[in-house]
């Protein structure tokens, strides 16, 4: 047998070694594939901060509008640094899904919940749970029953989004003078930020609009093609209709399509609450003449902001005022965290905005 060259195998072991320090560094300087918005994603920029970890829960994974406030949460979670963030709902919309996803959480012991809760009701008991075991409790979007959570991240006051909807309806309509039957398309007949908008439309179109006539109003739970079948019957049912009011992200597409498809745009007006992206074909080929929302990716990112200073002890009860980071100050109105006021989207405007 042939001896080993003891000069020869040392020679050996450095170039593997200098091989295996090189793929080291091309691996750990290779970049990092962009995070999916339905992913954990574990931001520790700053070790001397405490690590918090928050699960943003939406009402439905997968919707444009949930997803884009979903991009706003991982801004703010990269700026702050010190915030594990995990995006993740039912993709059926099942208030039932939510609740067991708050009780998977709490036992994993995050930090904060943060919830847009489907139906109150249904999730209060595993909010109430978490709560009592020391997690900080946040709705945002829509609002949870009062005694389940800590703060509500509030997008806008109910009245200003009410108000905001009808009088954009009022405006494309051709002003308060024109007399029209008018319905609104809801999400599902449980969701309580949204049954809180409707008690404000009628009343502000009582008081302020006795031209216009609120024929119905019909969930869609949360689905585009039956939106568009709801809509469908209800231009059947009231042939003089003018005006449908979508008041979910997906109920507002779902009944522009219903009235392009009938050959009646112009003819009927559409408003609603929806993302711009989701609704520009809509404006542009003239269906649609306003869209009513407001910064979706601001809403995200503030609700993050809102849950570390709140698990960290820089937001308590009783503040009345909040620094958001690039939002600049906020206004608390008692336990209610306020992005801000409405945006109007039109033909003018929407190519400014990308969400």
């Amino acid at each position: 047998m042939k001896k080993s060259n003891p000069r020869k195998m040392h020679h050996r072991f450095i170039v593997i070694s200098l091989l295996a320090g090189i793929t080291f560094v091309f691996t750990a300087c290779s970049p990092t594939p962009p995070s999916d918005a339905s992913s954990t994603q574990s931001v520790s920029k700053d070790n001397n901060k405490k690590k918090i970890t928050i699960c943003l829960i939406p009402k439905k994974k997968g919707l444009p509008y949930f997803t884009s406030c979903a991009k706003g949460a991982e801004e703010a979670a990269m700026e702050l640094g010190n915030v594990e963030l995990i995006y993740d709902g039912p993709t059926d919309g099942s208030p039932e899904k939510q609740a067991s996803m708050i009780e998977q959480y709490t036992l994993k012991g995050v930090d904060v919940i943060a919830v847009s809760p489907n139906d109150p009701n249904v999730v209060a008991p595993a909010l109430r749970k978490a709560r009592e075991r020391g997690i900080h409790v946040l709705s945002w979007d829509a609002d949870a029953i009062q005694d389940s959570r800590d703060f509500f991240v509030n997008q806008a006051t109910a009245e200003a989004i009410a108000h905001g909807m009808v009088n954009t309806m009022v405006q494309d309509l051709g002003g308060p003078e024109t007399r029209a039957d008018v319905a609104i398309v809801t999400a599902f007949l449980t969701a309580a930020n949204q049954n809180v908008w409707i008690e404000h439309m009628k009343t502000h179109i009582d008081q302020k609009y006795p031209n216009l006539n609120l024929v119905a109003i019909k969930p869609s739970d949360e689905d585009q093609k039956l939106a568009f079948k709801v809509t469908q019957d209800l231009m059947k049912a009231y042939p003089d209709i003018k005006g449908f009011f979508g008041i979910s992200s997906v109920s507002f597409p779902g009944a522009a399509e219903a009235v392009k498809q009938a050959g009646k745009t112009g003819q009927v007006m559409v408003t609603g609450l929806a993302t711009p992206n989701s609704m520009r074909s809509y404006v542009e080929g003239g269906t649609v003449k306003s869209v009513v929302l407001w910064n979706t990716a601001e809403l995200g990112y503030l609700t993050i902001k809102v849950g570390e200073a709140l698990a960290t002890g820089k937001l308590k009860q009783g503040d009345t005022s909040f620094d958001a980071g690039k939002l600049g100050k906020k206004k608390i109105a008692g336990d209610q965290v306020l992005l801000g006021d409405i945006l109007v989207f039109t033909k003018d405007n929407i190519h400014q905005y990308d969400f």
